[in-house]
């Protein structure tokens, strides 16, 4: 099998550029919906373990539906539906259009809300996980709530959800190749465009590949020297 391999490179031909931008953008998608989903996340867990009856209804609904609705429907409601929102206010406001959603923000907006409610489940094993001794302890000499929560129950849940975490940011990751579908130039777009481009399709897919293994190793020793860290404090923090 040959393959030409100068199309890979920075030359005149060559896409070696554009697929380390895409590759960037992919970076990029994966960072906001990351956080946005720690943000969601988070939420969702204080309000199953200590919101009211009906919030703790809402936040299981939006796990349950996030969670059981095929991740690329997710995708093309927000860019679809995102749209005709998106119109609807701005009909509303008196503007005229076209309107439109761009394919970034319909990206972050579906994969931030699914890793959401798979990030809220993390959470709030990792809240069951601290003993309760340790709690009531922190009760009997006298903490307040959030300094209780800052110097007991934060550090040990972290160190419970980290590897759970670095997981979910590992799908994050491989989610964002769904959606191309939107238009955004990210890495699964890219190399299908350079594939069709220069019928070179097993290479430029074996490319694209390469890429997001370049990313999730990376990622992946970044959360493992964050797991050492953290068992590193927590045993020095019984000590």
């Amino acid at each position: 099998m040959d393959f030409d391999w100068a199309l890979l490179g920075f030359g005149p031909e060559g896409w070696g550029m554009v697929l380390i931008r895409a590759g960037g953008m992919t970076l990029v998608v994966s960072i906001c919906a990351f956080m946005l989903g720690l943000v969601l996340g988070t939420l969702c867990a204080w309000a199953r373990i200590a919101g009211s009856r009906w919030v703790q209804r809402l936040a299981i609904g939006y796990t349950v539906v996030l969670r059981g609705v095929p991740d690329l429907l997710v995708i093309y409601l927000f860019y679809f539906g995102g749209r005709q929102v998106v119109a609807a206010v701005g009909t509303a406001l008196g503007f005229e259009g076209p309107f439109d959603i761009s394919g970034f923000v319909a990206g972050v907006l579906a994969i931030g809300l699914i890793s959401g409610a798979a990030q809220s489940e993390v959470l709030r094993g990792a809240y069951y996980a601290v003993p309760t001794g340790t709690i009531e302890a922190g009760r009997v000499v006298g903490m307040g709530r959030l300094t209780l929560f800052r110097r007991v129950i934060a550090p040990q849940a972290l160190t419970t959800a980290i590897p759970a975490m670095g997981n979910q940011w590992q799908s994050v990751i491989k989610e964002t190749a769904l959606i191309s579908v939107t238009g955004l130039v990210e890495t699964m777009r890219q190399v299908s465009i350079a594939a069709g481009s220069t019928q070179e399709h097993f290479m430029f897919y074996l490319a694209g590949a390469v890429i997001f293994l370049i990313i999730t190793s990376l990622s992946d020793i970044v959360f493992r020297i964050a797991e050492r860290r953290s068992l590193r404090g927590h045993q020095q923090g019984h000590a």
